[in-house]
This record gives C-alpha cells, structure tokens and sequence, in this order.
C-alpha cells in the first residue's frame, strides 16, 4: 500500500510518542495486573470504572453504562455466563474521526475480567496479584489473558489522543466484562449499537494473527448409581464406577473430531478437545455414592454448527449407556449449561488482516504466522451477531494463560503496542494537515 507523506509522518510520530514512554506502558501494566479483577468480583466492575474514567481524562467520547442483567441474561441468543453477577458495566471510549467518506472506524476489543488464581502456594512470593518483573517478563494472573493487549490498546487510543492525531475514521476502544464465562460484556456492547468497520482482539497470541477461533460448549453429566454401606457395597451402585465407561466413550469421540482438521487448526495436535475440569460424586467416606456430576467443555470446529456439536456428545453418551446394563435403565443426563461459545471465522480476503500483517512487519523482524485458536472467544460475537472483520492479534502465549505461570514478554507488549498504533493510521486514514 503507498502511503502518503501526511500519513508517513504520523507513523513516525506516534512511534516515537510510544517510544518515549515505553516504561510508563509496562507500570500501566503492572499497575492494572494489581486490579483482581475476577470474573463475577467487584474488582471486574471497579477496572471498568477505572479505565472510563480515564479514557474521559484523554478526551474521548465515554459510554458507560450498567448492563441491565436480568433481561440480557434472559435473551434467547445470550451466550451463558458461569458465575453470579449482581451488577456488569460496559464501557467504549471513541476518539471521533473526520467523519468523511475515505475514514474507516476500528475497534480494539479487549476483555479486564481473569480467570481465579488457583492455588496461591505455586505463585511465588509476589502471589498472582503482584505483577513482579522478572527476566524481561510481567508475571502474574492476566498479564498475557489479556490485561497486556488491553494496556497495548489503551496507549494507542492515548498516543492518537494526546497527539491529537486527524484519523479520518473513528477510534473505539471497547473494555468488556464476562468474556472468560461466555462473552456478557461483548455481548451487551453490540446489544448497545456499537459497531465498527473492522476489529482487533489484542488477545494473546504470540504476536501471531488468529483470524479463527474454534468453539466451547459447556456441558455438565449426572451419573446416577444406588446409595449403600460401604461394607456392603455390592448391595448398591457407585456412581463413580458407572462415570468410567462414560469418560472412556469421551475419549474415542474427542479422537473422532479430531481426525479431520480445520486449515487454521493444523498447527495444534488437539484443536477440539473435551476436558471435564470439575467432578463431584458421594458425601461420606463409608457410603456408596450415588451421584456423581462432571462439568466439561466440548470443542467445537471452525465453521460447525453448536447443535451439531452438541449431538455428536449426546450420542457418544447415549452408546455407552446402551452398552451397561445399568446405564441402560439409569441414563446419563446431559445438560448444557454456562458459556456457549461458538465458533467464529473472518475471511481471509478482510482488508483488516493485510493491514496487521504488514504493521506487524514494520515493527519486528519476527515472521508472522497465521492460525486459529483452540479457545472460545469474543472473536464469534464480534463477527457473527456484529458482522465485523475481526482478528485475534496480541502479545503473550496462550499456553500460559489460566496457569500459575502466566506472564507476559515486556517486548511482545511494546511491539505490539507499536503494531496496533499503525493498525490504526492505515486502517482509519489521516487527514492532511
């Protein structure tokens, strides 16, 4: 793409800005990492209020607004949500543009809530909530998913703002909640009108772009058995030895999906897995349980229906209790529940991608490389029920995120706060002086 000198000059302008408060990027970093803002916690609130105040601080247009719950969780194309909320604020921060037919609007997506820190004890002593610096990382619980995109983000509104730069098109910066238990804050922005003519998700991916995003459906099973003495346990039936088929059958479907691989998904040895992350069966030590209960997430393909999904783990269920007696007159009860992400998909000929792909370029010598993510995402909200080119394009490793070793690299934030600044002179346009 040729570039005009007008718009050369502003590249150069708002690298050197980002330059010289390169320091400040990584204590702003810092700074909101020490917010645990835990999806469903007051704090998931306060960084909301925290970032629209500052957003009105740098002069943009602020919309904040508290999501009226009880009808958005009732609507019939809700996405689910996994923990309890009293209240949820949304909050966009647009920097207007020229408003003339050459600008184009761009939004930068990005979630504050974290998942919970897990076991203190394997943090260190900074805890999960210290944001220590170490060996040219921040470390700590969102410092890559995604509280480093959403810094990279907001130093871009802030470099365009201060600077006063003349995009031609609007500059949205969206901060959501809810997006790690099913996408609420997203969700309730487009409910509110927000659109844009193409998106970024800083969310982390190795400074990769992820153009796909693979679905999660979250499912729960309840295996009935027959509650007795432990001493005399073949009087009853443990419902946790009745699970063990189930699990086994789990296991032969997640290899069936994934013979075939999405084009995006090759690169991962597993690109739909099914992992049951929280089981519960019996209540005392002497007893045969009777219940047992597993909550997992299914993976659902690039491009496939979540009914299809859905179906292919009812039947798998449904085959192996035909093949127990027991099970066969006390089936497994499967019951889809919390977030439901679909899959999401830009096309490959979106302009958006091009124009990350070469910024990328003009500021690491590193190779980009394109792919879709294992993980459900706010990508299917912004291009299914938004319409809206979108891309996953951030700093971190994916494969640290909702661990006790999550970090970030302090370059991959830098490099891509400088990516995203010319993300958005190219995409948006500048007006001659």
């Amino acid at each position: 793409m040729a570039v005009s000198p007008t718009h050369t000059d502003w590249r150069g302008r708002l690298l050197g800005y980002l330059d010289e408060h390169r320091g400040d990027i990584v204590t702003d970093l810092v700074d909101l990492v020490r917010i645990p803002s835990i999806s469903g916690t007051d704090e998931e609130n306060e960084i909301q209020h925290v970032l629209a105040r500052r957003l009105s601080d740098l002069g943009l247009d602020v919309d904040s607004w508290e999501i009226a719950l009880p009808e958005t969780l009732a609507a019939e194309d809700f996405p689910g949500v996994e923990v309890d909320r009293t209240e949820g604020w949304g909050t966009v921060g647009r920097l207007a543009g020229r408003g003339d037919e050459v600008g184009r609007s761009l939004m930068l997506n990005a979630h504050v809530d974290v998942v919970p820190p897990g076991d203190l004890g394997t943090w260190g002593e900074a805890g999960p909530f210290g944001a220590a610096i170490r060996g040219g990382q921040v470390h700590g619980r969102g410092t890559c998913d995604m509280k480093a995109g959403l810094v990279a983000s907001l130093w871009v509104a802030k470099a365009c703002a201060e600077l006063a730069v003349p995009l031609r098109g609007d500059l949205l910066l969206g901060t959501v909640i809810g997006e790690e238990d099913g996408g609420l804050g997203t969700y309730a922005l487009l409910q509110r009108g927000w659109r844009a003519d193409a998106c970024v998700i800083p969310e982390p991916t190795s400074l990769d772009l992820a153009p796909g995003a693979s679905g999660a459906l979250t499912f729960r099973l309840t295996v009935t058995g027959r509650a007795a003495h432990a001493s005399r346990r073949l009087s009853g039936m443990s419902a946790i030895e009745k699970f063990v088929p189930v699990f086994a059958a789990l296991r032969r479907l997640e290899a069936r999906r994934n013979e075939v691989k999405h084009p995006l998904m090759t690169r991962w040895e597993l690109p739909l897995p099914i992992e049951l992350g929280v089981i519960r069966a019996g209540d005392w030590a002497s007893s045969v349980p009777d219940v047992l209960t597993a909550d997992g997430r299914l993976g659902v393909d690039i491009g496939e229906a979540p009914a299809e999904a859905r179906r292919a783990l009812a039947e798998a269920v449904s085959a192996a209790c035909e093949e127990d007696p027991w099970l066969r007159d006390h089936p497994v009860e499967v019951e889809w529940r919390g977030g439901q992400f679909a899959s999401g998909l830009t096309d490959a000929d979106a302009g958006i991608l091009d124009v990350v792909r070469r910024a990328h370029g003009d500021v690491s010598a590193r190779p980009v490389d394109t792919w879709g993510t294992t993980y459900g995402s706010d990508l299917r909200l912004m291009t299914g029920l938004g319409g809206i080119p979108t891309v996953h394009y951030g700093p971190g490793d994916s494969g640290l995120a909702h661990g006790p070793y999550e970090s970030v690299p302090i370059a991959e934030l830098l490099t891509a706060t400088h990516a995203l600044a010319l993300v958005t002179v190219e995409h948006c346009g500048v007006a001659a002086s």
